[in-house]
């Protein structure tokens, strides 16, 4: 009897292999342990930079308080959605977490903009400082995404894949989120943050 268990065992083992059960395994936890986790160590990496740079600003330009106030609850927003990994099951929490970080992007985008008008901002070295660590931090953010998209691109190419979709149906393993077409952009090419020379000043602009 005991054999007949051990062999019932190794063919069934067989049969997970072959079915493709290993791999949608080990493509699932390369989702979430590495592309996955990447991606939000790099975004949570930005959200942290947040804080100092919107008070380095005030101190130059407190004036400036709609710009600032965009970033403050744009990062607040984006500490809202608990980004783990039962999130990458989740289409539509996955769409308000991409959401909430391109409504971070667009908000600092407009924040460096808006500093460009304020000389002795530019000149402080604080300052200069956090927009190195930003453009670093947006980079990375770029790669990671990258790196997570093609991990999920291979595991959905299983899950669909036949006979392995049997499987997957089977086990529960459902296709996965990732960042869309309309982020096409950022992915490509990180924002860039305007460390370095000056562009030309817009008429009307402040000196």
């Amino acid at each position: 009897m005991r054999k007949i268990w051990s062999l019932l065992v190794v063919l069934l083992a067989v049969s997970l292999s072959g079915c493709g059960y290993n791999t949608i395994q080990s493509q699932d936890e390369q989702v979430k342990a590495g592309g996955w986790s990447e991606v939000v160590n790099q975004y949570q990496r930005r959200a942290d930079l947040v804080p100092n740079l919107v008070n380095t600003v005030r101190g130059y330009a407190s004036h400036e308080r709609e710009v600032l106030t965009q970033v403050t609850e744009a990062r607040a927003r984006v500490g809202s959605i608990q980004a783990t990994p039962a999130l990458l099951n989740d289409p539509q929490a996955f769409a308000q977490f991409q959401a909430a970080q391109q409504q971070l992007s667009g908000s600092l985008s407009r924040l460096l903009a808006v500093s460009e008008n304020y000389p002795q901002l530019k000149a402080d070295a604080g300052f200069r400082d956090l927009q190195a660590q930003l453009e670093g931090t947006e980079n990375r953010i770029s790669i990671a995404r990258n790196r997570h998209i093609q991990a999920v691109q291979g595991y959905n190419v299983t899950v669909r894949a036949f006979p392995s979709s049997l499987t997957a149906m089977a086990f529960g393993f459902k296709v996965k989120p990732s960042f869309g077409v309309a982020d096409a952009a950022g992915i490509a090419k990180p924002p860039q943050v305007g460390f370095g020379a000056a562009p030309a000043s817009t008429p009307g602009g402040a000196n």
